[in-house]
């Protein structure tokens, strides 16, 4: 965890148009300023979700989390699709209509809007609360509605535990990542509509470019050789490729440095020193 917050405060403070919002199918990028970054609420979604206040360099605490994560809706798509990887199942979302599963909130009120709590008709009451009432066997649907539907389920009850943390604990910022998201746009809008639902719009939810290489972005920088404990690894940096940029990580001068090229990527080529190893290694990210 130590490294998922340090390669998420790399992220945040030394690469430009790292984050962005997505609001109505559009990505804006969110400039952010780094005397006003900490604290933060950083939402990290895998197999289960972690959501850790991030006070600083160093000092963060695992505040919440749930088991209902990616892991879970490849789980369950696995069992009730034919699907057998994360994208596959991901690409079969994009075909699928939840609400021919899911119970809607216009389904109990004769297709009105419940409005004296703020619930529109087209609000989910339950999450594939039609199959109660329906006669119908799993081979009956279609499993890219299933996919849908699972795929909603979970990203709007990460954004909703999210909002809850960040109201908790007083947070203005709340940062998605992990691999969960793979900028695929249902989930970042699923996410999005729930923190601003339950926070009647007062907060959004806020995405990161590199999302599913926190930790290890963080391990890198904070590479150790156990063999070698006394003696600290060099990051030295390489001529960049051409038309590439280069980021370099600097132990000894504690410094960080960013370039990106024009087309938004930006190249790290880091060359890692010690007594009994080299290593060499070009990354995009």
């Amino acid at each position: 965890m130590e490294s998922l917050v340090a390669g998420a405060n790399f992220l945040l403070k030394a690469v430009n148009h790292e984050v962005y919002t997505y609001i109505g199918g559009q990505k804006e990028f969110v400039q952010i300023d780094q005397n006003d970054l900490y604290p933060y609420l950083l939402v990290n979604i895998g197999s289960g979700v972690s959501m850790i206040k991030v006070d600083g360099d160093g000092k963060f605490q695992r505040v919440s989390g749930t088991s209902v994560g990616g892991g879970t809706f490849l789980g369950l798509g696995k069992l009730l699709t034919k699907c057998q990887s994360f994208d596959e199942l991901l690409e079969l979302s994009h075909q699928g209509n939840n609400r021919v599963i899911d119970m809607l909130v216009g389904d109990i009120y004769g297709g009105l809007d419940y409005s004296k709590i703020g619930l529109a008709s087209t609000a989910i009451a339950s999450s594939f609360g039609k199959a109660i009432s329906e006669n119908k066997e799993l081979e009956d649907y279609k499993p890219e509605d299933i996919a849908r539907s699972l795929l909603r389920m979970i990203s709007n009850n990460i954004g909703q535990i999210a909002y809850l943390n960040a109201l908790r604990f007083g947070l203005k910022r709340i940062f998605f990542g992990g691999f969960f998201i793979r900028d695929h746009a249902y989930t970042m809008d699923t996410i999005s509509v729930a923190v601003d639902f339950w926070s009647k719009g007062e907060a959004k939810a806020m995405f990161l470019r590199h999302e599913g290489f926190l930790g290890a972005l963080g391990a890198f920088m904070n590479y150790k050789d156990g063999s070698t404990d006394s003696m600290p690894p060099q990051l030295v940096e390489q001529q960049p490729a051409k038309r590439s940029s280069s980021c370099i990580v600097d132990r000894i001068h504690n410094s960080t440095r960013v370039h990106e090229n024009e087309n938004g990527a930006t190249d790290c080529r880091l060359r890692v020193s010690s007594s009994f190893k080299i290593y060499d290694e070009v990354k995009r990210c």
